[in-house]
């Protein structure tokens, strides 16, 4: 007979099965229904949205488990700044969920890099840490030095919108053939999408066909402040 081992909700603290409590699960921020297949921005009738028809980025499509707002928001924190590395499976488990609706798999994982500068601060790298267990799970293998963050950056976060961009530009670099493959990038958080676009055009230019950002939280305007909305 197997005893099911009880655990303490992350979020509210009380006893559950899981990671969290079913009230805590059925609570956490959901993206739009219907929403860009690219960005995830929210659109009519899930089509591509304007931005993205404007102006294409060069990643072909993104997934992510969750909106990024609270509580999401907390545990990516408590992950990254908080080092508490128990919350990368849980987090990656939130995301493969995702995964069931998916007919193409990538041919391989691509975690996001950190400049060596703010790996040695930080200690570790959490989108390395999240792409490791959903690796790991998949049996999708994983290329952990595959790409290196060359410019070390002022952190994206702390900037406006209209100038990430410029701030990451020319920030990575790839040596390896890639021609003909489907890659997955993984990483915590998208905001603006100009990270992963950056990197993603250096995945093109070692000729990836397709790439797929693997995020676990998407940030979004409010729906009562929605209008042009650039991600690029």
């Amino acid at each position: 007979m197997r005893i099911r081992t009880q655990k303490n909700c992350l979020l509210c603290g009380i006893t559950a099965d899981e990671d969290f409590c079913g009230a805590c699960q059925r609570d956490l921020p959901q993206l739009p229904t219907q929403h860009c297949p690219v960005c995830l921005r929210p659109v009519p009738a899930g089509e591509i949205c304007g931005a993205c028809l404007k102006k294409p980025p060069a990643f072909t499509r993104t997934i992510a488990a969750l909106r990024y707002t609270f509580p999401a928001d907390a545990l990516i924190h408590a992950l990254k700044y908080q080092t508490n590395l128990a919350i990368a499976p849980v987090l990656a488990h939130l995301f493969m969920a995702r995964l069931e609706a998916v007919e193409t798999m990538p041919d391989v994982i691509v975690p996001m890099p950190l400049h060596p500068i703010r790996l040695r601060e930080r200690g570790f790298n959490q989108a390395m840490e999240i792409a490791c267990y959903i690796a790991k799970q998949t049996d999708i293998t994983l290329l952990p030095d595959g790409c290196s963050r060359i410019k070390h950056t002022l952190p994206q976060a702390g900037l406006p919108w209209k100038e990430r961009p410029k701030n990451i530009r020319k920030a990575f670099s790839c040596t390896m053939d890639l021609s003909g493959k489907h890659i997955a990038v993984v990483d915590d958080v998208m905001t603006t999408g100009a990270t992963l676009n950056e990197l993603a055009k250096v995945l093109q230019r070692q000729g990836a066909t397709e790439i797929s950002n693997w995020v676990i939280a998407r940030a979004l305007p409010e729906i009562k402040q929605a209008g042009p909305f650039t991600s690029f």
